[in-house]
C-alpha cells in the first residue's frame, strides 16, 4: 500500500477501482443492530461483480456512520501508507479506526470512545476527516459535549491519539461547523456550516430556519497560523453551505460549495491575495402533485474530476445528478443530467424502485464512473423519504463521458441494501482503497 500519487495526473492513470467501501446505517426495528461497512465488488471481470462481498459490524448500535477519511493520502509524500480508515459515528461521537490491510475484509483496529472526546476535549459529532502532510489526521466536530455549536477541530497523531484542538482560539467566531478542505500551497483551510447537533438531529424545521439555526457562512483560515482570516455570509441565497471541494491542481485556488437550503452552488477563489465568493448556479423549484408547495432541488453533494474539468452534483429532492463543465469555474456549464428518483418520482432499475433521491457521490480516479447512494441522515431521510426506513438504500453507477461530457446509467449495476443480511440499511459515503476524488490532497 502506498500513501497516494505524485500528482492528479498520475492518479488518473492508476488501476481501476475493484472494490468500494460503503458506510451503512441500520434502519430496521432491532435497536441492538449495529451499523456496518460494506465491501462492494465493482470489478466487472469478477464473478461477484455488483454484490456485497463482506460487511464489518461495528461494536455498538446507534453510531450513525456518515463520513470517513484515510490515515494517509497524496499529501503525505510517501511518508506513510494508506491502510487505516478513520470512521466517525456522527450520533455516537465514537471514532472507529478500520484496518484495511485485508482489503476485501477490513477489521476494527482501534476505537476512540465518546467519553474521551466529550469529557477531555469538549467535542461531539465528528464529521469530516482529512489526513495531513505530517501524517497526523484532522477531524471536524459539529458540537460541544452537550451538542451545542460550533464544535471545532481535533488533531489525531499517527497512532490515532487525540493530541490537540486545531484553531481553538478562533472557533468562537464561527456560528456552526461542518465540512472542510485544506490547500497547503495557498496556506488555507475552508470550512462550511450545517447546524448544531441538538438542532439537526430533529430533522429539518422551518421554525429553526426562521430562528437562524442553520448556517449561512463559509470560513477561510490561515492554515499555518490556525487563525480565522475571513468569513463570507451568503445570506438567504446560500443557506446551509454543506459539502465543499477545492480543485485538485494544488496551485489552483478555485473551489465550490453547495447550499441545499437555497438550492445554490457557490464558487470561491483567491485574487491578489484576497479570497472571493460568488454564486454561480441557482436551481429553481419544481411543481409536483406529490407536494402542496414547490419542491427545491436541495443540492447536497459535489465531486470534482481529477483533471478539474467536470463537477458532479446531487439534487436530493429533485432526484437528479448533474454534470457541469468547469473549465471556466466562474461560469459552469450544465453538460448532462440524469434522473434517479426524487419526491413524487418513480424511477426503476433492474425491477427495483430507486427510492429517495441521489445524495452521496464518488467518482473514479479516471473520471469515467460515478457511484451514487441515497441516504442523507436518518431523521432527514425519515422526514422526506420515509420509505427508505423500510426499503433501505441503493447504490448505482453512472458512466461518464470524459471527452464531450454526458452521463449514462449503467443498467446492469444495482446494490440493494434493504435485502442484505440483518438489513435494511441506509447507505452514505463511499471510499476506494486506492484513494478517490474526495480524499486526496496534493502539496505543490
Amino acid at each position: 500500500m502506498s500513501a497516494g500519487y505524485k500528482n492528479p495526473k498520475a492518479a488518473m492513470t492508476a488501476s481501476k477501482e475493484k472494490i468500494i467501501y460503503t458506510m451503512l446505517i441500520y434502519c430496521g426495528e432491532d435497536k441492538n443492530q449495529q451499523d456496518r461497512i460494506a465491501t462492494i465488488d465493482v470489478d466487472p471481470s469478477s464473478p461477484t461483480y455488483s454484490q456485497v462481498i463482506h460487511t464489518l459490524k461495528m461494536k455498538y448500535p446507534g453510531d450513525e456512520l456518515h463520513h470517513s477519511g484515510w490515515n494517509a493520502c497524496s499529501s503525505c509524500s510517501g511518508s506513510a501508507t494508506r491502510q487505516y480508515l478513520i470512521l466517525p459515528g456522527l450520533m455516537s461521537s465514537r471514532i472507529y479506526i478500520i484496518d484495511t490491510i485485508m482489503e476485501k475484509s477490513p477489521s476494527i483496529y482501534k476505537i476512540i470512545e465518546p467519553e474521551e472526546l466529550k469529557e477531555k476535549w469538549n467535542l461531539s459529532c465528528p464529521h469530516t476527516v482529512h489526513c495531513l502532510p505530517d501524517t497526523n489526521v484532522l477531524i471536524s466536530f459539529l458540537g460541544d459535549k452537550n451538542g451545542n455549536p460550533p464544535g471545532g477541530f481535533l488533531v489525531l497523531n499517527s497512532s490515532f491519539e487525540p493530541i490537540k484542538k486545531w484553531g481553538e482560539g478562533d472557533i468562537k467566531n464561527m456560528g456552526y461547523n461542518y465540512d472542510f478542505w485544506y490547500q497547503p500551497y495557498h496556506n488555507v483551510l475552508v470550512n462550511s456550516e450545517w447546524s448544531g447537533p441538538n438542532t439537526f438531529v430533529q430533522g429539518f424545521s422551518p421554525a429553526h430556519l426562521l430562528m437562524g439555526k442553520y448556517g449561512q457562512k463559509v470560513h477561510f483560515w490561515d492554515w499555518k497560523a490556525e487563525k480565522l482570516i475571513k468569513s463570507f455570509d451568503l445570506g438567504n441565497e446560500g443557506l446551509m453551505p454543506y459539502e465543499l471541494r477545492f480543485m485538485h491542481n494544488p496551485h489552483s485556488s478555485h473551489g465550490f460549495v453547495v447550499c441545499p437550503l437555497s438550492s445554490s452552488i457557490w464558487h470561491f477563489w483567491k485574487s491578489e491575495n484576497e479570497w472571493n465568493m460568488e454564486k454561480v448556479i441557482q436551481l429553481e423549484p419544481i411543481h409536483s402533485k406529490a407536494s402542496p408547495s414547490p419542491i427545491p432541488s436541495f443540492t447536497i453533494d459535489l465531486v470534482i474530476s481529477m483533471d478539474d474539468r467536470y463537477m458532479y452534483t446531487s439534487n436530493w429532492m429533485h432526484g437528479e445528478v448533474h454534470q457541469f463543465n468547469i473549465n471556466d469555474p466562474h461560469n459552469p456549464i450544465l453538460t448532462a443530467k440524469i434522473k434517479l428518483g426524487g419526491i413524487g418520482q418513480d424511477v426503476f432499475l433492474l425491477n427495483h424502485k430507486l427510492a429517495g433521491g441521489p445524495q452521496m457521490l464518488q467518482l473514479s480516479l479516471d473520471g469515467k464512473r460515478l457511484y451514487v447512494t441515497n441516504s442523507l441522515f436518518s431523521s432527514w431521510d425519515d422526514q422526506f423519504y420515509p420509505e427508505l426506513k423500510k426499503l433501505g438504500s441503493y447504490m448505482v453507477k453512472i458512466d461518464c463521458d470524459t471527452e464531450k461530457g454526458g452521463m449514462h446509467l449503467d443498467e446492469n449495476f444495482h446494490i440493494d441494501f434493504g435485502n442484505i443480511e440483518k438489513g435494511p440499511f441506509r447507505a452514505h459515503e463511499m471510499r476506494y482503497p486506492g484513494g478517490d476524488c474526495t480524499s486526496d490532497i496534493w502539496v505543490a
